[in-house]
């Protein structure tokens, strides 16, 4: 079930894209201003609008953590602004000068990236606000960039239909024509695809483009099988061009924004649809869901955003008690800690959650030093094909503490990781 909890109407013109952080709705549009809300009630914050660009501003995304917001506009320009103040912390002029149609974060913060109408694609590094590489794809402009969960790539759509594969280092890995009249959107699932049919190292992304058409595609992101890009399969139900398309936090579901005014829900495995939902009265421009509740935010042409409001289900097929979904992280359950937990593909740890009383509130004080001492989750950091050896071996025991593992589950480092790039980056130059 999906529920229309909120329509936002203070923009002047169309919304070209909205995006959320787990506390935050951002908004950009046509009227050259950002907007921001709290996801407590919707009110908007008080240093919102955003005021910089002199042009149209085409699109808006959170880092990670949620503590930067970067814009882009027509200007030529993509910002960085201070989500906790309002203000700017620094402004990328794209080399070119070109309008600037996208950007994205990488999983880890690292870098930024911006697509451009004349074709270019820069990658920012995020600590000193500096470009990192450059790239352009041969034909058309660049109006679409996913990275992909683990940040080892990322791709890019442009208005002459190509999908375009690039490693981190601004290398070309693939292309390939995707969709004949255009692109202009993709995104990747977060979660591995779980339909028995592939292994856990192989995630679906979508596109979709002015052929009315939204594609899924299977990737694969490991280092011993390569990068693939497989077409998998079409959904059907729009009819005209689809501009938006996400995935859920948990990959359950897909949802896709089109000209024909709709916005359908689909069931990621299955392709099939969820829920059409046709309040917009012009075309929908945008939609995304938000990164840890399931929170749908649509925007169209008709200068609004709807909020709509899903109820809570999971991997474990388990539906929380109660009719609507708690908002915020500190109000959760223990059980809903669970549902989360196995969302997020951590069914292991459920039973140690659940012995220690995890609630929301528990969850979001944990440190490294209660995981390892009260939960006896091991806590240290390892080379991955050197803790995968000690575990092939049927080593049970942490390589540090000599204490029984309660799971085997490994979990990436990316601060570690963040850290060790920021140092070789320094010292090679």
């Amino acid at each position: 079930m999906v529920t229309l909890i909120h329509t936002l109407a203070d923009h002047g013109d169309d919304v070209n894209c909205c995006s959320f952080s787990s506390s935050l709705l951002a908004t950009c549009s046509l009227d050259k201003t950002l907007r921001l809300y709290s996801l407590n009630g919707f009110n908007e914050l008080p240093y919102s609008p955003l005021k910089y660009h002199t042009y149209a501003v085409h699109c808006c995304c959170f880092s990670p953590s949620g503590h930067i917001l970067a814009s882009c506009s027509t200007d030529g320009t993509t910002v960085l602004w201070n989500t906790q103040t309002g203000l700017i912390l620094a402004v990328l002029n794209q080399p070119s000068g070109s309008p600037v149609r996208v950007c994205r974060f990488s999983p880890d913060s690292t870098y930024l990236v911006s697509g451009a109408a004349d074709g270019t694609v820069v990658s920012w590094n995020m600590q000193t606000h500096k470009l990192f590489r450059c790239g352009s794809v041969k034909d058309g402009s660049l109006v679409a960039c996913a990275f992909s969960p683990n940040g080892s790539i990322f791709v890019t759509g442009s208005s002459c239909g190509d999908l375009t594969v690039w490693d981190d280092k601004m290398r070309c890995l693939y292309s390939e024509k995707a969709h004949d009249l255009g692109i202009t959107c993709c995104d990747f699932s977060s979660q591995p695809i779980s339909d028995g049919e592939h292994g856990p190292q192989f995630f679906r992304m979508a596109s979709c483009g002015q052929d009315c058409q939204i594609k899924l595609w299977v990737t694969s992101l490991t280092d011993f099988l390569g990068f693939e890009l497989k077409y998998k399969c079409t959904l059907s139900g729009h009819s005209a061009p689809v501009l938006s398309c996400a995935f859920s936090y948990d990959g359950q579901m897909l949802v896709s924004g089109s000209v024909d005014k709709s916005v359908i829900v689909y069931e990621s495995n299955t392709g099939s649809i969820l829920h059409t939902l046709t309040q917009h009265t012009r075309y929908v421009t945008t939609c995304a869901f938000a990164p840890n509740i399931l929170l749908l935010a649509t925007g169209s042409m008709d200068k609004t955003v709807n909020i709509w409001q899903f109820e809570l289900k999971s991997h474990c097929q388990a539906v929380r008690p109660g009719n609507e979904p708690k908002q915020f992280i500190e109000d959760w359950s223990e059980e809903e800690v669970s549902l989360w937990l196995c969302a997020q593909g951590l069914k292991d740890l459920v039973s140690i959650f659940k012995m220690n009383n995890i609630d929301g509130k528990e969850l979001l004080s944990l440190t490294k030093e209660s995981l390892t001492d009260d939960l006896k989750i091991d806590g240290y950091s390892y080379e991955k094909e050197a803790i995968e050896n000690w575990i092939s071996k049927k080593k049970r025991t942490s390589p540090m503490t000599n204490l029984v593992l309660p799971s085997l589950i490994l979990t990436p480092n990316r601060t570690l990781k963040m850290a060790i790039d920021r140092w070789l980056e320094t010292h090679q130059k």
